[in-house]
């Protein structure tokens, strides 16, 4: 192999979808056994919400969160076995843990018993209806800043996502959304509601980083032994980082994955595999860099793909 550089991302919440990681499962004994195994840890019929749903119960927060961590890592697994590892790593949002456990921060067990947390913590935080978020494009940095400030005046509203040029998803009360996707059409842009059950990732999830922090503070984070992308930075976590620090912050600030791409770029990333179910991730970087190689392995078909173009068969 020539001396590209390659990463790993790890999608977030929204990608998941009834079968997803099952062909791999059936396929790939040690799939299985990460199936199972991580069934068992989280004491849920993980299984059957992936391969069979139903949907509203698969979305739900509390069931989104664990499903696609497993998916990610049943992914993840098909990768390793066939000798294929990344120098760098990155998740969007909830993705942020696989990448923690590809690192060796996290243990399975570790990583999976806090996405349960999280999920159920962020699924409750807010009584239902209580905020909302809507993705925000074709508006540059100058526009998107003055969006925030008029739909600001009514109510709480915060930028979330930085996922790519032209695409910011926003966070916060009903009503500053609401105005803030009128906005967006004012400014030549577009304003869709997003499908979430609360205003992630802004301020208004306060209290919900908080009671995350008193699990998260008693987790035994080890060094890791690859570079993993912080959200809240946009950049690697170093040495001295407050990983549970950051992890606290992550549920209620701004995810900074263009700048994570970005940085990846610079550091001589040329080749992104996305791990687990979606292509939102190859669609970010493909706006970011054209040039960049990109891949995913979700399935047999895909992973085939990925191996042979990692092998350069």
């Amino acid at each position: 192999m020539n001396s590209s550089k390659t990463a790993f991302l790890f999608p977030g919440q929204g990608v998941q979808t009834i079968g997803m990681a099952k062909e791999l499962c059936e396929n790939i004994p040690e799939c299985k056994e990460i199936l199972d195994r991580s069934e068992e840890i989280l004491n849920m019929p993980i299984k059957k919400m992936m391969f069979e749903g139903p949907e509203e119960i698969l979305t739900a927060t509390e069931n989104a969160q664990p499903t696609i961590l497993v998916a990610s890592l049943i992914a993840l697994k098909a990768l390793e076995i066939n000798g294929i590892e990344a120098d760098y790593a990155a998740g969007l949002s909830l993705g942020e843990y696989a990448a923690l456990i590809y690192g060796g921060a996290l243990s399975l067990e570790e990583g999976l018993l806090l996405i349960k947390e999280r999920g159920r913590i962020m699924g409750s935080a807010l009584p239902e209806g209580l905020g909302k978020m809507a993705a925000v494009l074709k508006l540059n940095d100058e526009k998107i800043q003055e969006l925030l400030t008029r739909a600001g005046e009514f109510g709480i509203v915060e930028g979330a996502n930085f996922n790519c040029p032209g695409q910011v998803v926003i966070s916060g009360e009903n009503k500053a959304i609401d105005e803030a996707v009128k906005i967006a059409k004012e400014l030549g842009g577009l304003g869709i509601p997003l499908k979430v059950s609360g205003p992630f990732h802004s301020s208004l999830l306060e209290p919900a980083s908080e009671e995350f922090f008193n699990t998260i503070k008693n987790v035994d984070i080890k060094e890791l032994n690859k570079v993993v992308y912080s959200n809240v930075k946009g950049l690697p976590y170093e040495k001295e980082d407050d990983v549970k620090e950051l992890l606290k912050r992550h549920i209620r600030t701004s995810v900074l994955f263009e700048k994570t791409i970005n940085h990846m770029i610079d550091s001589g990333v040329d080749t992104f595999i996305e791990v687990g179910p979606g292509k939102a991730l190859r669609g970010f970087v493909k706006k970011i860099d054209k040039s960049a190689s990109l891949l995913n392995v979700e399935d047999m078909d895909s992973l085939k793909n990925t191996i042979e173009k990692i092998n350069g068969w």
